[in-house]
This record gives C-alpha cells, structure tokens and sequence, in this order.
C-alpha cells in the first residue's frame, strides 16, 4: 500500500531542500508494468540499462506466458529489484504503478524514475538517459513520444519508420485512434517531490511543480501486427470493463465494444493506414527513422 495524498504532500514538502538540488549522480530506476511481455521484455531490459538505468521495479500483473521465467532471470543477475506479483484483474494501473514509484524512492534510493510499458525504449541522443538528469533544476522531464510504423514481413525490431500526427484522420479513413493520432509526451521524474502519477505516466504531481523539455524520445512500438492489435484490445478492455473507474482507457474501451460488434479485426487496417500507406508516405506522415534498428543491432553484436 502507498500512503494518501495528504501524507505524500508532508513527505514532499520535507523533501524540498533535496528536490531543489541538482543530481550529478543520479540513481535512476525503471519502473515497468508488465502482462504477457515474452515478445518485447528481455529488449527492453537490455536496452534501457545499455541507456544508464540503474535497476529495475516490475509488476508483472497475471502473466501466463515465458514473462516470469524472464522476470527471474534478470532478477538473478541483479538487474531487477523487486517483482511484484499483481493477481488483481481490474487493471488499477494508476495506483500499480504509484506502489511501485515509492517502493522505488523509499526502498531503492531512485533519485530520478521512469514509468514505462514494455513496449516503449526510452531513448537519449547522447547514449544516456541519465545525461538528461545530472545538471538540470525541473522535477519533471517531458519527453515526447514517437510511434513506430509497423512494416509487414519484417520483424519490429526491424522497423525503421515513424508516424507523425495526421490532423485530419476522415481525408485518409483512419481510425479514431489509429497509431497517426496524437501522441503526446511521456515524463521521467525525480523520487523526491512525487505526489501522485497520472493513467498512462503522461502526467505527473510534483512539489515543486518544475517541468522542462527533454531530448529523450520514447519510441512506441504500441501496434506489433493483427494477432497482437486483436489480444491487447480485448484483454485490455475486459479488463478495464471490471475497473470501478470509468475514467482512461478510452481507447481500449472503443476498441473492445467494436470487439463485441464482431468490428475489430476490419477496424485493424484504419489504425495502421494499411490502404493509404504510400499517401501517408508521400505526404509525409510516415518519416523514415532507423535509429531503433540500429541500436537493436548493436545490442546484439555487444
């Protein structure tokens, strides 16, 4: 359990005199939560420690595929911190992930915390993500998202496209909330001064509140093909079907009525743009970017 509001605010108003501070040496801990994972997982941790994460946090909520076994592994070697097993099937990602930022702070010693998914790989320039943390006086790092264009016949890791927002989705029928929507912003965080994160880790409570833009990209590899489109949304949407809440979500929520009309799978090619590609193309909201493939590849050779 965290503690209530009321209490977190006394704890960041004692935090102050630290959160004012730069950290030359940050700690940076990861936090990820984590649901059949097996295709993505073991990429990500290798790929955000190569980027500087100190450790790991993950909540592995129900998986029943090879996730625990990779979990166990990494934990083996140190790298993850602590695994909690979450049996609750009402998706309560928020507070999942609150549990887990202050086990992270008061636990583990994080200065700076990221809050991701398996699907994205946080991305710094300069080869590390701490780079971003050492010198600066923000609380909080906005780092803006890209989605990755899925390309058929390859693997993602492959992949070496991404989209920009299409402000006008009827002119290309694409779906409400195809991969070309909006796409917004991620924050990293320091430890001290956190009161509450938001539904998806787009916003974040800090005291002082003392954001700052970031060079860190977040590429989203949120569409991996049909089969997966189909499983994340009617696993997401049952789940959040049993949330008390009715609020985030929204997407999975639309996609998983659509699943109940038998509309889902024919609702595929509006999220990805399949019949309008070369258009998307030639009008330049599929960009060319093989940052990801090269760094995939420089993982394995190392």
């Amino acid at each position: 359990m965290t503690p209530p509001i009321p209490v977190k605010l006394l704890r960041a108003v004692a935090d102050l005199p630290r959160t004012l501070r730069t950290t030359p040496r940050p700690r940076l801990i990861m936090t990820l939560l984590v649901k059949n994972e097996e295709e993505l997982l073991e990429r990500n941790l290798l790929f955000h420690k190569a980027m500087g994460v100190d450790g790991f946090i993950v909540t592995d909520n129900n998986s029943t595929d090879r996730t625990p076994d990779i979990l166990r592994r990494y934990a083996g070697r140190g790298w993850i911190l602590e695994v909690i097993r979450e049996p609750a099937t009402d998706y309560a990602q928020k507070a999942w992930v609150d549990r887990m930022i202050w086990r992270a702070r008061t636990r583990y010693g994080a200065d700076w915390i990221i809050n991701a998914d398996a699907d994205e790989f946080w991305y710094a320039p300069a080869g590390c993500l701490k780079d971003a943390m050492r010198a600066t006086h923000a609380t909080a790092l906005d780092c803006p998202v890209r989605n990755v264009c899925p390309e058929e016949g390859k693997p993602w890791t492959e992949w070496a496209s991404t989209v920009r927002e299409v402000p006008d989705p009827a002119a290309y029928d694409l779906s409400r909330y195809s991969i070309f929507g909006r796409q917004g912003k991620k924050v990293a965080h320091r430890a001290a001064g956190y009161v509450q994160i938001s539904m998806g880790n787009h916003k974040v409570t800090m005291l002082p509140r003392r954001s700052s833009a970031s060079d860190i990209i977040v590429y989203h590899y949120n569409i991996r093909g049909r089969a997966q489109f189909l499983s994340k949304m009617i696993n997401g949407g049952q789940q959040l079907e049993q949330h008390r809440s009715r609020h985030g979500g929204r997407h999975w929520r639309y996609f998983y009525e659509l699943y109940r009309q038998g509309l889902l799978e024919a609702e595929y090619a509006r999220v990805v743009g399949t019949t309008v590609r070369s258009r998307l193309e030639a009008d330049g909201y599929i960009v060319k970017d093989d940052t990801m493939p090269r760094m995939f590849r420089s993982l394995e050779k190392g």
